[in-house]
């Protein structure tokens, strides 16, 4: 039986979700004997040269965009990279799955920092979620607990910069590639991590530091381009839910790999995490069909 357009949306949103988890496990344990800014530059030259093909492939590798574009793009890149850079440091001793519940705090910064910075309408019932999603985060990391420390900060640092990241990325033409938007990001982390590298002792390039080096390349390629796809096919709305597969994928390897899994308290911060983000993004996709739906009578 053939997939519709939504199913196989959800399929690659799930693809996508996936990969970008697998690569944070292969890094995680590749950080276990490896300086953040040696593992990531390596990574990055891997990524880059992935990506470079893939624009040639798509005819995306141009350079041709407006300057309010190249200013979206420079302050997109240098927040990936900050947020690289946060991650990595917090993925090194953060339990993998805890980690990943912050993250799916998301929905709820980029919707609340759109509604501060660029006015976008939010009605009391998505700032109630918001409000509710945050005290969820605050039970994951639990300030003033054991649990609470630097890596914790580094999550929430990440956080923030994807956060600038994404509103970012919504500010950016229709027109401008979004492979290409990835590479450049990919390049000023690499540069970036480069210079990085060149203040610490390398670790060797063992076959076991290259083999998952290897792994987390072909993840965090797969994890890109399943994300592109998965936009043009289906309803965002309907696709969207879907990026939650992170936190349960997470939870899987965390436990089979690492041996780690959250207590209650964590568990039920994560599942308001979710619920609030899930909720606030029905209301997103509701709001969007009725402003449709107005501007069609309008026509």
């Amino acid at each position: 039986m053939a997939l519709s357009d939504n199913m196989r949306g959800a399929a690659l949103m799930a693809a996508s979700m996936t990969a970008f988890v697998v690569n944070d496990v292969f890094m995680k344990a590749l950080l276990a004997d490896m300086p953040v800014f040696q593992a990531t530059f390596l990574r990055g030259i891997g990524i880059t040269l992935c990506l470079i093909v893939l624009c040639r492939f798509l005819g995306q590798l141009r350079f041709d965009f407006p300057r309010k574009d190249w200013g979206l793009i420079v302050l997109r890149s240098l927040s990936e990279l900050v947020s690289t850079v946060f991650f990595l440091f917090a993925l090194r001793t953060m339990p993998l799955a805890n980690l990943s519940a912050i993250l799916q705090a998301l929905p709820l910064t980029v919707t609340l920092a759109g509604a501060v910075i660029f006015r976008e309408a939010i009605g009391w019932r998505r700032m109630l979620a918001i409000l509710v999603g945050f005290a969820g985060v605050l039970l994951i990391i639990q300030p003033g607990a054991e649990g609470f420390t630097i890596a914790s900060v580094y999550a929430l640092g990440a956080v923030a910069f994807v956060t600038v990241r994404d509103l970012a990325a919504r500010r950016l033409s229709a027109d401008v590639p979004s492979v290409m938007v990835a590479l450049l990001a990919g390049v000023g982390v690499t540069l970036f991590s480069g210079l990085g590298s060149a203040f610490v002792d390398w670790a060797p390039l063992t076959g076991r530091a290259l083999g998952l080096l290897g792994g987390a390349m072909i993840c965090l390629v797969g994890g890109y381009v399943f994300s592109v796809q998965c936009m043009r096919v289906g309803e965002i709305s309907f696709i969207a839910p879907f990026r939650y597969t992170s936190l349960i994928v997470a939870l899987v390897l965390g436990f089979l790999v690492f041996g780690d899994f959250p207590d209650a308290v964590t568990l039920l911060g994560a599942v308001i995490v979710v619920a609030t983000g899930l909720f606030t993004l029905y209301r997103e996709a509701r709001l969007n069909r009725r402003s449709g739906r107005a501007m069609g009578r309008l026509r």
